[in-house]
């Protein structure tokens, strides 16, 4: 009984001590917010409002007051080079670097900001002699990640290889990079006709990636170049098994090498079977093409309706109007021509290859998508946007 007694008379003291100490916090944090200049919180606003001009101007003015906060200035040099004032990031970044006051722990990571400023402004060479430097320091993962990108935009691809092995880690293991880099390595020797070279460089790619569609492509590319038809069917057909949407990049490929061994009927019916099983495969048009040449124009029809049928689509239905027009009046061919005319029009418009990474969309094919920078991320099949 004593002892409840006794924590009944301690209990008004606990909530005593509480209240002193959320005052004095709350003093502390008052202090605190005081103590930040004003520009600091006008650079703010207008970075919500996306006026970049005045708040670079406002945290310029800031850091000439409190030139020892590092962070701050880190964020005015990101500003400088969003704003493409890249010479007032440089020269803030090599100003940081000859105070006195920078410890040595950060020294590396100003460096790696003043190389990202020489790259934004296209001294791209000075950006690399810098993160070199830096591969042995604590920045030594983002110097790696960095020099990955200027390879890749210098198109040196050796250098690549080597920086993206060197980068291999649980999280992410670049063996689709590493292919791919290869890949571009054998599509410049196939150009100059070095058939071994590349053969030896395709194998490499699908040895550090297997379901590299792009590799058996141009596998497939020198042996028809070498004269290896059989191999080179192979190494197309063997696409089915990696990624079946690039089947439409191989087809035309196989029913060529089909037709050089005197055999386009088995051609023709690869074609068909490909498009019964994957029919969002892009293959009307050529099957239609290579039907009317070798079985007529009949065949070819029933090919081509067919197809739109399975998936009707503006390209497939622009081609079921034109296999027709032969057989309708001449007022309905004009106005059949007029359709087509509509069709054609819109289906170029609207028939893009997309990423399927961050959705960029274009009319031409990349390996590489200009927007994100993925690898083999654009979609083969054209796809209807609106």
């Amino acid at each position: 009984m004593d002892l409840d007694l006794w924590w009944l008379l301690l209990l008004p003291g606990f909530f005593l001590l509480g209240w002193l100490a959320a005052r004095v916090d709350m003093r502390a944090v008052l202090k605190q917010a005081k103590s930040i200049p004003a520009g600091f919180f006008r650079g703010l606003d207008a970075l919500v409002e996306d006026k970049t001009d005045i708040a670079a101007q406002a945290l310029t003015e800031v850091v000439r007051q409190q030139a020892s906060s590092l962070e701050l200035q880190f964020t005015l040099g990101k500003l400088y080079r969003k704003r493409g004032e890249n010479d007032r990031a440089i020269r803030l970044h090599q100003s940081m670097l000859d105070s006195a006051d920078l410890a040595d722990e950060h020294r590396d990571a100003v460096y790696f900001e003043l190389a990202r400023d020489f790259r934004k402004a296209g001294l791209v060479d000075r950006a690399e002699e810098i993160l070199v430097k830096l591969l042995n320091g604590n920045m030594a993962l983002q110097a790696r990640r960095a020099l990955l990108d200027i390879y890749q935009q210098d198109r040196d691809w050796s250098k690549a290889i080597d920086t993206a092995r060197e980068l291999l880690s649980d999280a992410h293991s670049f063996q689709h990079e590493v292919a791919q880099f290869y890949c571009e390595l054998a599509q410049g020797e196939l150009f100059r006709s070095s058939l071994d070279s590349a053969r030896e460089l395709v194998d490499k790619a699908l040895q550090a990636n297997r379901k590299c569609v792009r590799a058996s492509l141009l596998k497939g590319d020198i042996e028809f170049a070498d004269g290896h038809i059989e191999a080179a069917i192979a190494a197309w057909q063997n696409i089915e098994k990696q990624n079946f949407d690039y089947l439409s990049m191989a087809a035309e490929r196989l029913f060529d090498a089909y037709e050089k061994l005197g055999k386009p009927a088995e051609g023709i019916a690869l074609l068909r079977g490909y498009q019964k099983t994957f029919p969002q495969l892009e293959l009307t048009d050529l099957l239609y093409q290579k039907t009317a040449a070798y079985e007529g124009e009949t065949k070819a029809l029933e090919a081509a309706r067919e197809s739109v049928h399975a998936r009707p689509t503006l390209s497939g239905v622009y081609r079921l109007i034109e296999a027709q027009m032969g057989a309708l009046s001449l007022e309905g061919r004009m106005d059949a021509e007029v359709a087509r005319a509509v069709l054609q029009k819109h289906a170029q418009r609207l028939l893009v290859h997309r990423c399927k990474c961050c959705n960029f969309r274009s009319r031409a094919f990349f390996w590489h998508c200009p927007a994100c920078g993925e690898w083999e991320s654009f979609t083969p099949n054209r796809s209807e946007t609106h």
